[in-house]
This record gives C-alpha cells, sequence and structure tokens, in this order.
C-alpha cells in the first residue's frame, strides 16, 4: 500500500502526544489529527465519496486544511487544493475541471465556495471552528487507510494558468511520498524539538510538501500564520521558537525591512529555506546579516511535487544559485532542439525523476508538449556551472528582445536590489515600435528612502552594457503579487511613462 496518508497515522502511532500543528497559541497533537482525519474519511465515506473521487479544499492556514487534507487522502481521493479567496467563476471552473463533487470551504469565503459549487453541481461543507467538530463528531470514523498505489493520484494542483486556462498538475502518492522523504532527510533533516514555520500557503506545493507533509513524515510542529504579515511572523518566530523558516523572496524582504525586528528574538533559527522566485542576492545577504542564520536557496515547480533543486547544508552553498538536483533527479540545460548546451551557455532547464507529475489532468496535448523523452521542459532558462550548480537566468517567457539582444530580467533586478533605497524590484519588456521591445524597471523603496527614477536608471547604466540598462524606470507604492507572495509582471499596470533616456 502507498498512501500518503499513512504517513500520519504512523507518526500518530509512534508519537501521539507530540503537538503536530499549532495556529497561535491553539495547539493539536499527532493523535488527535489523525482521529480527526479518521472523521472526516467516515463523513466522506457517509456521503458516498469513493477512492479515486474528487475533493475540493479551499481552506486558509489553519489546522483544519490539515485534517480535511488527511481525510480525503485516508479515503482514497484526491485533494483538489483551492486558493481560499477565489471567485465563484473560478471556484466553478476548479470543481468543473477536476470533476470534484464536494468541496470544503472556509467560512469566510463561504458565499463564494457556495456560488461556485452551485455552478459546478457540486455540494459545498461550510468548515466553521465553532461547528466543525461537531459535524465530524456525527460521522463515525474511519480508521482504515485506503489502499491506493504509488501511481495513483494524490492531489492535483492547478498551475497559475499564465497563458490560457489553468492545468491540473496530477501528483501522485509516489511522488508526494518520495519528494516529502528528501526533503527530510537531506534539507531539513528535522528532530524531535524543531518547529516548521508554516506561512507557506498549504494550497501550493512548495507549503504542502515542505512544511505540511515533511513536518508529518517527521513528527514535527509545524506553526501555522493564516496570513502572512511581517510583525505577525516575527511574534510567532519569536513566541515559538521557530527552528526552521520557509519563505519565497518576498517574505525575506519584508522581515528584513520589518522596522522592528531587532526587537524579537529569533535566535532559534538554525535554517531558512527559499522557493518559489529568485531571491536577489543582496536579499539574502542582508537577510543572513540581520537574521544570523544561512539561507539555503532551491527550486522546483507544481509539476515537480515542488522540489527538484537545493543548496544542501552540508555542500558548499553558492548565493545566487538554486544549487544541484536532489536525490534521485536528473536535470539537464538543453536548447531548442532539446539538445544539452555547452557548461556557461543559457538553456531551458529540464528535470527527469520520480518528483515529475503523471501529468496534467484530462490534457494529453498539454502533457505530451511539457514531457517529452521523459523530460519535464520547465520555461525556466538557465546556466551549470562547472561544479554542476544550476543558476536560473530567467522565465523563457520573461525574456526580452531589445532590437535582436536577449536581456534577462533578473540580471537587471539584482542590480537594482542592490541600490540602497529599493525594497522590491521587477524587469519587464515594454512594446517599442522599431526596438520590438524595450526595458522597462518598477521598483517600490524602502520605508523613508528617496531617489530619483533618473538615480536609478544611471545606478543601473553604470553597471550592464548599454543596451541593457533600463530606459524606462516606474517608482510604484506597491507590485502586485500572486497568493504565494511572488511578484506577479503581467499584473503590473504601468503609471504615466516618464521621459526615454
Amino acid at each position: 500500500m502507498t498512501n500518503l496518508a499513512s504517513n500520519l497515522s504512523d507518526t500518530a502511532r509512534a508519537h501521539a502526544d507530540r503537538v503536530a500543528v499549532r495556529v497561535d497559541d491553539a495547539t493539536t497533537t499527532y493523535c488527535e489529527l489523525d482521529e480527526a482525519s479518521a472523521q472526516v474519511a467516515g463523513l466522506l465515506r457517509q456521503r458516498g465519496f469513493k477512492p479515486g473521487d474528487r475533493a475540493g479544499i479551499m481552506l486558509p492556514n489553519v489546522t483544519e486544511f490539515a485534517v480535511v487534507y488527511y481525510g480525503v487522502l485516508r479515503a482514497g481521493g484526491v485533494v483538489v487544493p483551492m486558493n481560499q479567496l477565489l471567485k465563484r467563476r473560478e471556484v466553478a471552473y476548479y470543481l468543473g475541471d477536476s470533476g470534484a463533487g464536494l468541496m470544503f470551504a472556509w467560512h469566510g469565503f463561504a458565499d463564494e465556495a457556495r456560488g461556485g459549487a452551485e455552478r459546478a453541481d457540486a455540494e459545498a461543507v461550510v468548515v466553521d471552528p465553532a461547528s466543525f467538530g461537531d459535524l465530524l463528531a456525527s460521522a463515525t470514523p474511519d480508521h482504515e487507510v485506503a489502499d491506493r498505489d504509488g501511481e495513483d493520484t494524490a492531489v492535483i494542483l492547478y498551475t497559475s494558468g499564465t497563458t490560457g486556462e489553468p492545468k491540473g498538475a496530477e501528483l501522485t502518492h509516489a511522488n508526494l511520498i518520495g519528494n516529502a522523504e528528501v526533503v527530510c532527510a537531506d534539507l531539513i533533516r528535522p528532530g524531535p524539538d524543531d518547529v516548521i514555520f508554516g506561512g507557506l500557503p498549504l494550497f501550493h506545493a512548495f507549503g504542502q510538501t515542505c512544511t505540511l507533509n515533511a513536518a508529518v513524515a517527521s513528527g514535527t510542529c509545524l506553526t501555522l500564520l493564516p496570513r502572512f504579515a511581517a510583525d505577525h511572523a516575527l511574534r510567532i518566530l519569536a513566541d515559538h521558537r521557530v527552528t526552521v523558516f520557509e519563505g519565497v523572496p518576498t517574505m525575506y524582504v519584508a522581515l528584513l525591512h520589518q522596522p522592528d525586528r531587532a526587537d524579537y528574538d529569533t535566535s532559534a533559527l538554525r535554517l531558512c529555506i527559499s522557493g518559489g522566485a529568485a531571491l536577489p542576492v543582496e536579499v539574502l545577504r542582508g537577510f543572513e546579516t540581520a537574521f544570523g542564520c544561512a539561507v539555503l536557496e532551491g527550486y522546483g515547480l507544481s509539476e515537480t511535487s515542488p522540489v527538484a533543486s537545493f543548496n544542501l547544508p552540508d555542500r558548499e552553498r553558492k548565493p545566487g544559485s538554486i544549487g544541484t538536483p536532489v536525490r534521485g533527479v536528473q536535470m539537464r540545460v538543453v536548447d531548442q532542439g532539446d539538445h544539452e548546451v555547452p557548461q556557461g551557455e543559457v538553456g531551458e532547464i529540464v528535470i527527469r525523476g520520480p518528483n515529475v507529475m503523471k501529468g496534467y489532468w484530462h490534457r494529453p496535448d498539454a502533457t505530451a508538449e511539457a514531457i517529452r523523452d521523459g523530460w519535464f521542459h520547465t520555461g525556466d532558462l538557465a546556466q551549470v556551472d562547472e561544479d554542476g550548480y544550476f543558476f536560473i537566468v530567467d522565465r523563457k517567457k520573461d525574456l526580452i528582445i531589445r532590437g535582436g539582444y536577449n536581456i534577462y530580467p533578473r540580471e537587471i533586478e539584482e542590480v537594482l536590489y542592490e541600490h540602497p533605497a529599493v525594497a522590491e524590484a521587477a524587469v519587464i519588456g515594454v512594446p517599442h515600435p522599431a526596438l520590438g521591445e524595450e526595458v522597462g524597471a518598477v521598483v517600490t523603496l524602502k520605508a523613508g528612502a528617496s531617489v530619483t527614477v533618473e538615480e536609478l536608471r544611471d545606478h543601473v547604466k553604470s553597471q550592464v552594457a548599454a543596451y541593457k540598462y533600463p530606459r524606462h524606470v516606474w517608482i510604484v507604492d506597491m507590485l502586485p503579487k500572486g497568493p504565494t507572495g511572488k511578484i506577479v509582471k503581467r499584473e503590473i499596470v504601468l503609471p504615466t511613462d516618464p521621459v526615454e533616456r
């Protein structure tokens, strides 16, 4: 039998009284979490739910997410995680496309969930902490863990849909069990007293594998933060004596720039992990200096469960690098003909290994396009150094082609982050009648900082080739971010253009 939910039942037998999940001062032990998941499984079976059926989970980072997640898996079902901020049209799409006949939705977003479920001819179970316990108690617990095959789908994760509608990446029980094992054994190496920070959204692959599934597989405490805010996060780091912090770059930026960060005792931190997007080297160095803890950067995608590569604790760490492929995974950098490029040259990352998804749900054409000859094509551009370390250059789709020259936004963003006034930066292509595209930079400033667009432009101009520096610079109050905290370039609305230089 291979079922991701067996990790919970095994840990509950071995460490029944250990705290599994904490939300502020409320704690749930592994025994309690296991029993509650058995009640969810009983509730589902009572409603005619069968192995292989799909169930949506539209919950924030709360204990109930873990309860329902493992309950659905325990019943042999397939979890369809959903951002709790989705509107009814989007809810209907997720449920309709996945064929989920049932969803669990947080009470604060019940109207949109019910509306979407109605459109998709599905049932919405509202999860309200005040009454959810009674609902579970009304069902006969099902303590059996359904017998599933390693290649059976455990989770359908919908990609962000930058082009067209979101596609559902089918992650199997073997994908997720194996990826959590690698994270535990080679990266986090958790002990009984470790506390993992759970601020990454659990509906996303990074949060699911590297916080929830890793914690449950190892019997570690996961302390959840439903909505990331730097001051609340610092309070949790200090009060809960967090030892492992995991975040996306915008979280590191927010913590670094929190004015009163020095007032919090974060000395328990022993490991920080960054993923989801490239971490600017200046931010990495600034964070390590301020918090006295090494940051290990890695890489992965929803389609790879998600971890594909990392800088590991016992190996050389190279700032700016996403490290080397994790155990069992192969990565190459190839040209448009899928031929491996020479060391140091830029190409597309392709990945092969036990972490690669089964395919896109009911999208055979999209699957065939993404997985060719067993290699998953990521759309990310990178180069490899002489030691086999990978360095992300940019997203293939974010590449700016100015007058025939290739410009990688990340390179320009790194230079902008080096300016003392810059808090966040995004470099994008701006249409140009003669050159095709021009380079544009959109930045936010640190609190109290002051700088002109001309000064920022000159700062970059002095450090990169003449064709690369941004002719357009905008200073804005904030940059749009997605549900995981990544800057979403396609949603940037440009203000009136300053004079081009």
